[in-house]
C-alpha cells in the first residue's frame, strides 16, 4: 500500500483530510451510505475507479475505523461493507457538501428536501447549553490546544 502524503498541521480540517481527503474516498463512503455495499456494486456505480484503487481505499477506510467488512461468501471471498458510527457521522459532511453545491455549482445534481413537506432544507447550528439555534456569525473557532 502506498504511503499517504499526510498533513502535519494542528487543524481538524487537515487531520480529517488525512483520513477522507484522498480521491474517490468520499464517493466510496457515499456509495456505502446509499446501500451499494459490495465491491462489485461500488465498482459498477463509480465509473472510472481503478480496481486496485478501490481495494486500497476500502482497506484504508477499514483501518481508519470508518467501515467494517463482513464476509458473506467464502469461495471466492466476498465482503459487504458497513459504515461504523464514525462513518455514519459523515452524513452531516455529505449534506453540507450537497447544500454548498446547490448554492455554488453551475449544474446541481441533487437537492436536500424535507421528506414531510418537500421543501428545501438548510443547515442550522444549535447550542445545547443555551437550547437555541445560533447564526454562523456567533461561532468562534478555538485556537489549537498547545498541551498535546
Amino acid at each position: 500500500m502506498a504511503m499517504k502524503n499526510l498533513y502535519d498541521l494542528p487543524c481538524n480540517i487537515a487531520q480529517t483530510l488525512n483520513i477522507i481527503g484522498d480521491k474517490w474516498t468520499l464517493l466510496i463512503l457515499r456509495q456505502i451510505m446509499m446501500g451499494q455495499d459490495t465491491y462489485s456494486k461500488m465498482q459498477q456505480k463509480l465509473e472510472g475507479i481503478p480496481s486496485n484503487l478501490l481495494s486500497n481505499r476500502l482497506k484504508c477506510l477499514e483501518d481508519d475505523g470508518l467501515i467494517t467488512s463482513n464476509l458473506y461468501q467464502a469461495h471466492p471471498p466476498r465482503y459487504r461493507y458497513v459504515l461504523t458510527d464514525s462513518g455514519k457521522d459523515l452524513s452531516d459532511v455529505f449534506n453540507s457538501i450537497i447544500l454548498w453545491g446547490e448554492r455554488n455549482l453551475k449544474k446541481c445534481h441533487r437537492k436536500l428536501i424535507h421528506s414531510e413537506c418537500g421543501q428545501k432544507i438548510k443547515m442550522t447550528y444549535y447550542c445545547p447549553e443555551c437550547d437555541k439555534n445560533i447564526s454562523q456569525d456567533d461561532i468562534i473557532m478555538t485556537e489549537p490546544d498547545k498541551t498535546s
